[in-house]
């Protein structure tokens, strides 16, 4: 019998797909653009119930959402589940087609048992892609381990108002700064080769950090060139540098078109300017949405028609709106099969290059070999040291001597295990009773790096949400009593915490119903103010007040508008959401045995009316104050202190005039003046004076960080390409206009050092396959 062309390995892909997809009646193509849960398909214990796989999945289905991270089981458990399901795919359905299996994965792969890294935010922090893409490739071995395919990460939502529960799952408010995280996080998850490799979801596609009001999935109001030069930036890289092989549309309506409904975003955009090749997967229920909140469509067979319609390849978590919808829908002429044809050949294609027809199965007994290392730790404490930033360090009080009698550790994320892990961390998400992996806290941290002979008292104060103040007597006494006081608030994250009665809710039910919120950050967790919550601010103000030397350790992924601590508190360290090792991370920043090199990725306000705040804004806005208060942030885009300083000198531009196509090498000496090693992040801005449309008064186009010893100097070379001088003219056209632009080197948006101008010399239209990143030698 000889051996379909679909199952023979030496045949192209474009082969194997055209002939699976000649054999696959319509239920079977119908079924590769849906997806189950492990719910709809596993028993109680985590094996595969056959007779639920028959109900749910008796065609085929294209993807098995979270069969780890849903289930709750661990690692080996997964995967054997794993292996049972394509077992049944390959053995029980007729043409034997493998399912994909997709799993959250931004801080770590979100299952019981795996290693949690920094939260977005705080890798953004570390000015690291390097290091970005060391932690992806760690992620990429655990979840191939346990049979997983693809991961619904990374973020590339551009962050500008931090009301956004989300803003900790981005990189930032950069567009550069998230293009750059997101090349390297994609090339770390799919690696060299995707067969061995983990695709990458870009999300969410596209503006969806930009939503009205700050709230969650509110409709996004921006120009399509504001659109494509700021929020679609980072996806055109990801796509064009990095190859990111699945993109999750957004929830968001732009202009009154739902983005899972939008043509001329998920095709004329998506794949037509950007030139994606890979599938878009919906974000959770919002084809749903199309009809319940969206109001678009009458009923769920309409919304499956118009998402399919606009691009959308596959349905996520479960199949409510493709499956039978879509199979009436084609039957009654309403959607063509050659529109459900393009979505499966895409869906089948990947499935190829990912190399699951050719070997599907995993080792269970191997797994534990990939998770929980030595070696994962110790790079998940590494990123944690990089991602702190040193905020405030008034008289040098930081870094702390070991030798301090008393300490008193206080607050309410000091002790706290879910406190330093984000939002889609599984023990944040799924909150479980205990800890699926051992968590460091910082009163553990601290207790470790001082040793036995140094006193270290704990008091909470307060919860991060109550207002009870009760607690703050104990702490003010611990503070009195003690030589030192630390106190450590902020935030907690999770998508868990939003209960009505005794049930918790879903992200998407959230607004619906009056809650009952138990954590005041994460996704759906909107806030309209950016203080502290609950008493924390009182009990900083508390301690404070003591004389006690105070240092204040903030714990959460929102930017916290703080201007009273900002002026009265000698110390403030941003740690953000360090993860497993958080409380290692942040004693070794406090007692100086690392030396915090991290950086905001974001500009901070000092009222939450002021945003948006951030560093790139035109000159007009910049220059326009408010009545009570001024426009400049509390802290600056790219702002963070050492224990060491640092000079900058001997700025050298390859030319002072460039034609239209020349590139501009930038170069400057960078020296540590201190007595202490550390990290500089060398940022490049540049300014274009005049211009036909209004353009920014400072745009990111480079950055390295450094390591220098004492005494060190290095030579830092950027090559700035003059596709980087390019922006959206009022035809639409990408072009470099001719004129005067400004190159500035600085430690921050703000602290810039060195500057000089140069000139170009004619108008170039810039090919849509661009340079979009400087490249940087370090000598």
């Amino acid at each position: 019998m000889t051996t379909p062309l679909y199952k023979q390995k030496d045949a192209s892909i474009e082969a194997r797909v055209e002939d699976l997809l000649s054999r696959m009646t319509l239920e079977e193509k119908i079924a590769q653009l849906g997806s189950v849960g492990p719910k709809e398909i596993l028993d109680d214990n985590g094996n595969l119930d056959v007779e639920k796989a028959r109900k749910a999945i008796p065609h085929g289905i294209g993807q098995i959402a979270r069969i780890a991270g849903a289930s709750g089981l661990f690692p080996k458990e997964a995967a054997e589940a794993a292996n049972q399901v394509q077992k049944f795919l390959l053995t029980e359905t007729r043409l034997g087609i493998p399912a994909l299996i997709h799993e959250e994965c931004l801080s770590g792969l979100m299952t019981a048992g795996s290693t949690t890294y920094p939260q977005s935010i705080g890798m953004a922090s570390t000015f690291d892609p390097e290091l970005v893409q060391r932690v992806t490739t760690e992620i990429r071995k655990q979840m191939r381990a346990i049979g997983a395919h693809l991961g619904l990460s990374p973020v590339l939502d551009v962050a500008r108002d931090f009301r956004w529960g989300r803003v900790e799952e981005t990189f930032g408010e950069d567009p550069y700064l998230v293009a750059r995280m997101a090349v390297a996080y994609v090339k770390g998850l799919q690696g060299d080769d995707l067969r061995e490799g983990v695709v990458a979801t870009l999300k969410h596609f596209a503006g969806h950090g930009a939503s009205e009001g700050g709230r969650n999935h509110g409709p996004v109001n921006v120009s399509p060139r504001e659109l494509r030069e700021v929020h679609i930036f980072p996806y055109e890289a990801a796509i064009r540098v990095a190859r990111a092989r699945s993109v999750m549309n957004a929830y968001h309506a732009i202009d009154g078109i739902p983005c899972a409904a939008s043509r001329e975003l998920l095709t004329d955009i998506l794949r037509g300017e950007l030139g994606f090749e890979g599938i878009v997967v919906s974000d959770y229920f919002s084809i749903r949405l199309l009809h319940e909140d969206q109001l678009v469509a009458r009923d769920l067979r309409e919304a499956a028609v118009l998402a399919l319609s606009a691009g959308l390849d596959v349905e996520c978590p479960t199949t409510e709106c493709y499956g039978e919808h879509l199979l009436s829908a084609v039957r009654e002429g309403l959607i063509s099969e050659a529109v459900i044809d393009t979505a499966v050949r895409r869906h089948l294609r990947l499935k190829f290059e990912l190399g699951l027809f050719d070997n599907i199965y995993v080792e269970p007994e191997k797994v534990s070999v990939v998770f929980e290392t030595p070696e994962q730790r110790a790079l998940a404490l590494e990123a944690a040291r990089k991602s702190i930033v040193l905020l405030k360090n008034e008289n040098n009080l930081l870094p702390l001597s070991k030798n301090i009698k008393r300490i008193a550790v206080i607050g309410p994320n000091a002790h706290n295990t879910r406190a330093v892990q984000g939002d889609y961390a599984y023990d944040a998400h799924v909150n479980p009773k205990e800890d699926t992996i051992k968590v460091v806290t910082i009163l553990d941290g601290i207790k470790a790096k001082v040793g036995p002979d140094v006193e270290v008292r704990y008091a909470q104060g307060c919860t991060v949400m109550s207002d009870r103040t009760d607690g703050i007597p104990e702490a003010v006494k611990l503070a009195e009593e003690s030589d030192l006081a630390i106190v450590v608030v902020g935030g907690q994250s999770g998508l868990s915490g939003i209960i009505v009665g005794d049930e918790d809710i879903s992200a998407v039910d959230f607004g619906r119903v009056k809650p009952k919120v138990t954590e005041p950050d994460g996704e759906s967790h909107d806030r309209a103010e950016l203080g502290l919550t609950g008493a924390q601010e009182e009990l900083v103000k508390a301690v404070h007040a003591t004389g006690t030397p105070t240092v204040v350790v903030l714990v959460g992924g929102r930017p916290l508008s703080i201007p009273w601590i900002a002026e009265h508190i000698p110390a403030i360290v941003q740690a953000w959401l360090p993860g497993e090792e958080a409380g290692n991370a942040v004693a070794d920043v406090l007692f100086g045995d690392y030396n915090p090199g991290g950086k905001l990725p974001v500009s901070i306000p000092k009222k939450v009316g002021q945003q948006p705040v951030h560093y790139s804004r035109t000159k007009i806005s910049k220059n326009r104050r408010y009545v009570f208060t001024d426009s400049e942030p509390l802290w600056p885009f790219g702002f963070g202190l050492s224990y060491t300083t640092f000079s900058f000198s001997d700025l050298q531009l390859s030319a002072k005039e460039l034609g239209p196509a020349e590139d501009l090498v930038v170069s400057c000496r960078v020296t540590n003046t201190g007595d202490r090693a550390g990290d500089e992040v060398v940022q490049l801005y540049v300014r274009d004076h005049f211009a036909s449309r209004a353009r920014p008064i400072k745009e990111l186009k480079g950055f390295k960080r450094v390591h220098l010893e004492p005494g060190e100097s290095k030579v830092v070379r950027f090559k700035l390409y003059s596709d980087q001088l390019a922006f959206i003219d009022v035809d639409g056209n990408l072009v470099v206009e001719p004129g005067e632009f400004t190159v500035m080197i600085g430690s921050s948006s703000e602290d810039i050092h060195l500057s000089e101008t140069f000139t170009v010399t004619e108008l170039r239209k810039v090919p849509r396959a661009r340079k979009y990143f400087s490249e940087v030698t370090v000598e």
